[in-house]
């Protein structure tokens, strides 16, 4: 589906313009992470078979554009968003979660995906991980 980036009638934010069904629909970014996070939801529900109240959101590194339109998504959407963090990060929570460490260790991790090869250093501390 084609799109296009205009500015806002009213204002200077940028919005994105499609045609759907003959008709053009404009959406800001925050809108379509919304959409994005509502379709998540309905597919973790439909695997888990229950209903799903809250999230942790991902995006890459720290950038503030994502954040911002991330958290004006909340107000399009039908569950709580706890936290923002960036993927490394996840990545590194992710792999310390389940890990029983008795002294501190060094992770690296590789983020391959969205056209990027991005590697983060993380020190899993043992105080961290009681």
């Amino acid at each position: 589906m084609a799109f296009q980036v205009v500015k806002e009638e009213h204002g200077d934010r940028p919005q994105i313009e499609i045609n759907f069904q003959g008709s053009k629909k404009k959406f800001f970014a925050e809108e379509i992470s919304a959409m994005v996070l509502q379709k998540m939801k309905k597919i973790a529900e439909d695997f888990l078979g229950r209903e799903v109240k809250d999230a942790i959101v991902t995006v890459q590194h720290t950038s503030t554009i994502l954040k911002t339109s991330n958290k004006g998504c909340r107000h399009y959407i039908w569950f709580n968003v706890i936290r923002i963090i960036n993927e490394p990060t996840a990545a590194a929570i992710a792999y310390g979660i389940d890990k029983k460490f008795k002294e501190e260790r060094n992770v690296l991790i590789f983020d391959l995906g969205g056209g990027t090869f991005d590697v983060s250093y993380f020190l899993l501390r043992r105080d961290y991980l009681k």
